[in-house]
């Protein structure tokens, strides 16, 4: 593929993407305004289905959109059956923009639909910033140590945020979304922390921890999915172009026994050994992914 036709081909998907983010935004955006100003739970979870249904409807025209310009061959490694009547919690590892895109094209309607723990700076991203807010995906913010130290008011307000946010979810199927990493894989990042995992960062256990406390007793199971890219870690311009010829994924159905359900911030002992079990899924991750590359 010559430069110049690579280049049009990314900036065709792009454009191709805008334009239907650009459609669905209005109504979803204005369904989500509506839905905050009526207090009443049913008709706000009948609002939410319907704001549901089209991001499932967005989704699958970019889907559409990537199928026929990247033309990427997606691999699964797996024969996990899943439903759109199942509360799941999906955690992944985490390596490019392109791992959402991916996410969404092999579970769009194959699970409930995927909300996303974001940063709470990605809400003023143009257009897609509100979507995102009218389809209920948390913002997380995170403070330091530093910061807390010097204003200790602020420990557990990631903690209250989350728990604000799983509620929302109690009512009608969801797949709640979490990469444990915290941010992207980089060579820099991965030395930093010491290399303790091959081909991943050390995961933070707090957050999925937080999210199990609320939505424990609803939620069906854990997927437990891993995104390798055969060829290198791509750029989303890469994707958008067609150079990522293949990804492959492995997709791992988990109970979620009582026992991981608990308090995180005050139980030491629970802490260790919740953060024991996620670094174990993790070890497994690893050793996936090399047998992926192989």
């Amino acid at each position: 593929m010559s430069n110049i036709s690579f280049h049009l081909k990314a900036s065709l998907s792009l454009v191709l993407i805008v334009l239907n983010t650009l459609f669905w935004f209005t109504p979803v955006v204005a369904l989500g305004v509506i839905k905050v100003l009526i207090p009443n739970i049913w008709v706000r979870g009948k609002l939410n289905l319907i704001i549901d249904k089209m991001a499932t409807y967005w989704i699958a025209l970019n889907n559409l959109n990537q199928s026929l310009l990247g033309r990427t061959k997606v691999t699964r490694y797996d024969q996990e059956r899943l439903s759109l009547q199942a509360w799941y919690m999906l955690i992944s590892n985490h390596q490019s923009w392109v791992d959402i895109l991916i996410l969404q094209r092999i579970f769009n309607r194959k699970i409930p639909f995927l909300k996303f723990f974001l940063k709470q700076e990605l809400i003023w991203v143009p257009f897609i910033g509100l979507t995102w807010w009218a389809l209920d995906f948390p913002f997380m913010k995170r403070y330091s140590k530093a910061a807390i130290a010097k204003r200790p008011e602020l420990k557990g307000k990631d903690i209250e945020v989350t728990r604000k946010a799983c509620e929302k979810y109690q009512f009608s199927p969801v797949t709640v979304m979490n990469f444990l990493e915290g941010t992207r894989l980089t060579t820099s990042k991965h030395e930093k922390q010491g290399k303790k995992f091959n081909h991943l960062l050390t995961p933070k256990a707090g957050g999925l921890a937080f999210a199990l406390s609320v939505m424990g007793e609803r939620l069906d199971n854990l997927l437990d999915v891993t995104l390798v890219y055969p060829n290198g870690i791509p750029s989303f311009w890469d994707y958008l172009g067609g150079k990522v010829k293949e990804v492959k994924v492995h997709i791992r159905v988990l109970p979620i026994s009582e026992e991981r359900i608990g308090n995180y911030l005050e139980d030491e002992d629970f802490r260790n050994a919740f953060q024991l079990w996620v670094n174990e899924i993790w070890l497994q991750k690893d050793q996936q992914i090399e047998v992926m590359l192989n």
